[in-house]
């Protein structure tokens, strides 16, 4: 044998030797970080999410606690079909790591330059939907964290059975529209449990996994469907199902549970903060169960709210010249024709949502009026004209909104009505300026805490931040302020609220008298009030308005 061979092999055999001992290591390694993990924690329910007021009050939870796991048993074979199909083919005979997809993944990072793929099975993404919020290497992108839960996953793999190990991750992973595991899903989208989905739904919930905010059928059904339809064209693939199957399929209705019946929440308040936690969750991938929600809400606030604005309106019911139905006669199941009301308090400085009322009874109707019921403001649009006016240094006339309007037009006071954060509609000629424009409650308290701050607009948001039980910051709100006005004009603006003890408020109807409307502008807190029917009627007579209105004020106080 030439020496130069013998050389080659000698060197050779040192280096495989040498490769060999760094990967034994390498394995030992990863496998020590692996064992302490606690494997128990694959198969429970993740706990609860906490949601607390700006002062640290519990009001509300989320997450764990409208939950049921399932087994194996539970699931239907064609939605596990689906499953295995879309996500993890081989995913019953492979040993937790799928090795081609593996390599295939691992040149195209190379390729890449950076890591984009990440070849993992349905055991990997166990792994990490269990311990990747805690572990903060089993959320970065790197080949640390691919190893660390390739290791994990087998360890897993190791404890569990594979039909253990496809119930575990079922019950975990989010759908989108606040469901957390399978079953709620078939529950919450379907109303039916998971046990008893007809095919086409099991190709739905399987394709929302990928996208379970953008997919969510009750945000995009036709997006929805076009996963379903994915689905089912990789079933086809892997021989599960055939054209005459697809075409069978896809014949059947897809039956969503209707809108008044999806939330199951006690509140409007509560409701509009599961629906921001949801997209926070989504938008900033974070797993929810455990969370500790700090919102903006001040619970003291919220409550002096409701109660007084329910004692106001009950109050005009009680009189004596009331014509229409009252709140205290409704019953179950009747349409609501009772007078109506929403609030909403925001923070000046920040946006922050102090306080939010929807309507007088949530079991009654979960329309959210606060950003839903967009009415003709009528004069409480006044101190819009007047912003437009001054920052066009033009002259305010206090109570005389025609001609401060007039000497602007009306597309200039539309455009600066908009940037303070009232959308419309308007009715862009001359009766604008006599309040033909349109905004909900919130809109309405945005618009006021411009004024109230400088002539810079808020976004109203309700989380200020989102912690893990042992204080680890997951989320933080940053306050989104945008430049509207000057300062000059705003304060020009804000000084037509009648000043009462710091507090400067306004209140009345509009000329139509079938809305009223309340605006509060105090030292903190910008408040906005409306008071009429969801079907437009006229409410009363004007002394009875001003008597509400004014009832409402002083129940409020500073």
């Amino acid at each position: 044998m030439p020496e130069w061979l013998r050389t080659l092999i000698r060197w050779s055999l040192w280096g495989g030797f040498f490769l060999a001992l760094v990967g034994l290591i390498v394995a030992l390694y990863f496998f020590s970080e692996a064992s302490r993990f606690d494997l128990a924690e694959v198969g429970k329910m993740p706990a609860r999410t906490l949601i607390l007021d700006r002062n640290g009050t519990h009001i509300g939870s989320a997450g764990g606690n409208n939950r049921s796991l399932i087994t194996r048993k539970d699931l239907p074979d064609f939605l596990v079909h689906a499953l295995c199909a879309r996500e993890d083919k081989d995913f019953y005979t492979h040993w937790g790591v799928d090795p081609i997809g593996l390599a295939r993944a691992t040149f195209r990072n190379v390729g890449d330059g950076k890591f984009t793929q990440g070849a993992s099975t349905l055991s990997m993404q166990l792994a990490r939907n269990t311990y990747g919020e805690e572990h903060k290497q089993l959320k970065e992108k790197s080949i640390h964290r691919k190893l660390l839960e390739i290791a994990l996953t087998l360890r897993i793999e190791s404890r569990y059975s594979k039909d253990e190990i496809l119930a575990n991750y079922l019950n975990r992973i989010y759908f989108g529209a606040g469901c957390h595991g399978v079953d709620q899903a078939a529950r919450t989208y379907f109303g039916k449990p998971v046990s008893a989905l007809n095919e086409a739904e099991c190709a739905m919930i399987v394709g929302i996994i990928r996208g379970p905010h953008i997919f969510s059928p009750f945000r995009n059904l036709d997006a929805a469907k076009e996963q379903e339809s994915q689905v089912l064209a990789r079933m086809k693939t892997m021989k599960f199902v055939t054209d005459a199957d697809i075409e069978r399929i896809s014949k059947i209705p897809i039956k969503l549970v209707p809108q008044e019946k999806r939330t199951t929440e006690l509140s409007y308040v509560q409701e509009a903060v599961q629906k921001e936690l949801q997209e926070i969750i989504d938008d900033e991938d974070i797993r929810d169960g455990g969370l500790i929600v700090h919102s903006t809400l001040d619970s003291g606030w919220q409550a002096r709210l409701e109660a007084d604005l329910a004692a106001s309106l009950l109050k005009i019911e009680q009189s004596k010249d009331w014509k229409y139905p009252v709140f205290a006669s409704y019953q179950a199941g009747e349409e609501p024709t009772y007078l109506q009301c929403a609030a909403v308090t925001l923070e000046t400085k920040s946006g922050g949502i102090l306080g939010l009322v929807g309507g007088r009874d949530y079991a009654h109707s979960r329309f959210d009026r606060s950003t839903g019921a967009r009415r003709d403001l009528g004069a409480a649009f006044e101190p819009w004209i007047a912003a437009a006016a001054s920052e066009r240094g033009k002259l305010v006339l206090p109570g005389k909104p025609v001609q401060t309007g007039r000497q602007i037009g009306p597309r200039e006071t539309v455009r600066i009505a908009k940037r303070c954060g009232i959308t419309g509609p308007f009715q862009e000629s001359e009766d604008v300026f006599r309040g033909i424009a349109a905004a909900t409650p919130m809109e309405l308290a945005t618009g006021l805490a411009t004024l109230g701050n400088s002539g810079n607009r808020p976004k109203p948001f309700l989380i200020q931040s989102i912690t893990t039980t042992d204080g680890k910051v997951l989320y933080q709100a940053k306050p989104n302020l945008s430049p509207a006005i000057g300062a000059p004009a705003a304060k020009e603006a804000a000084a037509l609220l009648e000043s009462t003890a710091g507090t400067r408020v306004y209140g009345g109807a509009t000329g139509s008298g079938r809305d009223a409307w309340l605006a509060r502008l105090g030292p903190k807190g910008s408040t906005a009030i409306w008071v009429g029917f969801d079907q437009p009627q006229k409410i009363s007579s004007p002394a009875q308005l001003d008597e509400v209105l004014g009832d409402i004020a002083k129940r409020l106080g500073n």
